[in-house]
């Protein structure tokens, strides 16, 4: 891609970070909310540090609007089949967020707080048994955003009040 770009475009670093690793592009577009909107589980950075050491990189620059295939094909595709679903983008622009992910086999559940980027907050795991750990960002090595866009998350969205019941019956784990 140009190094130029276009008109009225403006060069945005975006990340998609899937937890263990992470991709990251240049795009150009109109905004930052333009890419978000059309891009599902991409994040505009905008720490000027980060934008900074990037510049250093050998980063892909691609378009926002150039032609499949391209690296944000599949980001596209995914939040174009989010669009019309009921919940789409219900949870975006709050300043928390709070989910109870489902069980999983062993009946463990998962309570979180989301802040506005989607990152997780605080924790609290329950545990087939009832007894709760909380844990909390110092806990995690990774901590990939949840797209708050996407519609699944507003079925497993609960109140404030449940989440800090939960948190304030849980223990954190012993270190060590």
């Amino acid at each position: 891609m140009s190094q130029l770009g276009e008109v009225g475009k403006t060069r945005y670093l975006v990340l998609h970070d899937y937890g263990m690793g992470w991709l990251q592009w240049w795009v150009w577009a109109d905004s930052a909310e333009e890419i978000v909107s059309a891009c599902a589980e991409i994040e505009v950075i905008t720490n000027p540090d980060a934008v900074r050491r990037a510049e250093t990189w050998d980063l892909e620059e691609v378009h926002l609007d150039d032609p499949d295939p391209n690296p944000l094909s599949g980001f596209r595709a995914q939040r174009d089949a989010q669009r019309g679903q009921p919940g789409f983008a219900a949870l975006v622009g709050r300043d928390r967020v709070y989910l109870r992910w489902p069980e999983f086999e062993d009946g463990a559940v998962f309570l979180m707080e989301l802040g506005p980027d989607g990152r997780r907050l605080r924790q609290v795991e329950i545990g087939p048994g009832g007894g709760a750990v909380k844990t909390s960002v110092e806990d995690w090595p990774f901590n990939a955003p949840f797209d708050l866009h996407d519609p699944q998350y507003v079925a497993m969205e609960i109140g404030r009040d449940d989440f800090e019941a939960a948190w304030h019956r849980a223990h954190r784990k012993p270190k060590g």
